[in-house]
């Protein structure tokens, strides 16, 4: 049953998530999505989605990584969004569209409300304080913008995103290496890690699993293979 539900587009911020989600549709024969790569962060998002054309009505399917803030979601946990807020606001995903991809990949996926930020959120206390204080799950730096636009749009938007690390332990400031346009700048980005060596080494290995697990189930989705 490839491409079950069926969905148009699929978004994904550009790089090491992009390649993952690219690899698992590798060797797929059927009808697959066309799949952009997005930039990072909510202001360069907004432009690039502003300047797109995105035909309505269309199923999008965002996905790629995030951040834990609670004890209850770990690296390596698939979980799909029911909503995001930002700054006291809150958007809503789909509900058929996200029912419908939580039946399919059964008890593998979590259904969690999300929290969007304008920067990285890496010190671990702060994320604990975010999930208690915001009653929020997860992090990330997109989602609360692609709801609004999309929303706004009549567009069915689900989010189906994998746990990179998780809200014990800190990760490196990688704000500054983050530029205007939502591309990451390879020597911020080097200074961040080597401040932080033993941070680095653990973000390292997070994203490694779970762009694994964002491969594994970008395959299983598109071929048909529901994920036991």
């Amino acid at each position: 049953m490839p491409n079950f539900l069926p969905i148009n587009t699929i978004l994904v911020p550009r790089g090491a998530e992009y390649k993952a989600v690219c690899r698992g549709l590798s060797g797929i024969t059927a009808s697959i999505p066309t799949v952009l790569a997005i930039p990072v962060g909510m202001k360069p998002l907004l432009k690039y989605l502003q300047q797109g054309q995105f035909l309505a009505p269309s199923r999008v399917l965002i996905m790629g990584i995030c951040g834990s803030l609670s004890d209850r979601y770990t690296v390596g946990d698939l979980v799909l969004y029911q909503n995001c807020i930002y700054q006291g606001k809150q958007q809503e995903c789909d509900r058929t569209f996200t029912a419908q991809l939580h039946s399919y990949i059964s008890e593998k996926s979590l259904l969690v409300k999300s929290l969007t930020s304008d920067r990285v959120i890496w010190s671990a206390s702060e994320k604990r304080h975010l999930g208690k204080t915001l009653a929020a799950d997860v992090v990330d730096m997109e989602g609360f913008t692609a709801l609004e636009f999309f929303n706004s749009a009549g567009m069915s938007v689900a989010m189906l995103r994998v746990v990179s690390d998780d809200c014990q332990h800190n990760i490196p400031d990688l704000t500054p290496a983050i530029n205007s346009d939502g591309s990451l700048n390879p020597f911020p980005l080097a200074i961040a890690m080597l401040r932080q060596p033993f941070a680095a080494t653990r973000l390292i290995r997070g994203s490694l699993t779970a762009l694994k697990v964002l491969e594994q189930v970008t395959n299983r989705l598109f071929s048909g293979n529901r994920l036991e």
